[in-house]
Order: C-alpha cells, then sequence, then structure tokens
C-alpha cells in the first residue's frame, strides 16, 4: 500500500509518501508547498489544494493520513491549520482517497515509540525507519507527513491482526 501523508499549513504544507508493511517501508518522495505570504488566503488555498491533487494524480496513492487538529495557543494559527486541513481533506475526496486521522502524539508514538518526542528525534526515527542515510535532508514539515505515512502504514495491519486473532476458535487462542 502506498500512503500520502500530509502535515496541513496555510504558509507550508508538508507532504510525504511511503509505501510498503511494517519493517518493509519505502520512501517514495516527499516535500512541501509553500504558498506566497501575500497572496490572500483563498489563492494560497487553492495553491495547497491543486499541488496535492498533482501529488495524488502523479503518485496514486491508495489512502492519505493527515493529522488530526490539537488546540493551539494562537486562535488564528488553529483556524489556519483548519482550513489547510480542508484543503487536503477536499483532494482526497475529489480522488475518491479514503482519509486517515491521526493526533500528533498517536504518530509520534508509532514512529519513534514515545508520545511526545521533539523534532530531531522524529527526524532520525524516519531516516532510520526508511533506510535514509543522514545526509539526505528534509524541511521538518516534510518530515512530519513521512512520519504520518509511516503512522498510517504501522497500524493498517493492526485491524487485520485483530481480526484474524478473533476467528480462530477460543481454545487455540488460550495458552497455558
Amino acid at each position: 500500500m502506498r500512503v500520502l501523508g500530509v502535515d496541513p499549513g496555510s504558509a507550508v504544507t508538508g507532504f510525504g509518501i511511503v509505501e510498503g508493511a511494517p519493517g518493509n517501508f519505502r520512501y517514495i518522495t516527499s516535500g512541501t508547498i509553500r504558498t506566497r505570504p501575500g497572496d490572500a488566503m483563498p489563492r494560497r488555498l487553492l495553491a495547497i489544494h491543486s499541488r496535492l491533487l498533482d501529488i495524488v494524480d502523479e503518485f496514486a496513492p491508495g489512502a492519505i493520513s493527515l493529522e488530526r487538529n490539537f488546540v493551539a495557543r494562537n486562535v488564528q494559527s488553529a483556524f489556519r491549520i483548519g482550513e489547510a486541513r480542508a484543503v487536503a481533506m477536499l483532494a482526497a475526496a475529489e480522488r475518491g482517497l479514503p482519509l486517515f486521522e491521526y493526533p500528533p502524539n498517536l504518530v509520534k508514538l508509532a514512529v519513534a515509540a514515545f508520545g511526545h518526542a521533539d523534532k530531531e528525534q522524529i527526524n532520525y526515527m524516519i531516516r532510520r525507519t526508511l533506510g535514509l542515510s543522514p545526509e539526505v535532508e528534509f524541511a521538518h514539515d516534510a518530515t512530519d507527513a513521512l512520519a504520518l505515512a509511516v503512522c498510517h502504514l504501522s497500524r493498517a495491519r493492526a485491524p487485520r491482526l485483530v481480526d484474524a486473532v478473533e476467528r480462530r476458535p477460543r481454545a487455540a487462542r488460550i495458552r497455558p
């Protein structure tokens, strides 16, 4: 499965595409969508939307993983992030892609095994998980987007495992 992770922002939106399964991830691409600060918000949102559609069309992900809203200290920042999130949701809906949302602490837990990992820890673990050399540099927004994709791929297998365990006869599940 190939997943597009999106770290939404009105000034900078990070994106990252990863494919594979736990223990076998493959980096496809990543980057940032930067909007011009002088542009009106509708124009900035249109730029983000258009670029996300281009990325989806070029790389054909099977799902989009998006960071869930969090409470920001600055209300205006929270609104702007919400608008960028809505644009990513719209892109997923327009292309018929399933959308999965994850809170930041769950993403950090999935990637670094610590729900309060800092940016450097996430950066290190993403490089390690994807088998990338330390010389490869990513913007923090792109790293966060890759972490969202890895989080989804790591968690996507869990429901299938639970279903498999629940389908087995009860006696087979209990071990002395």
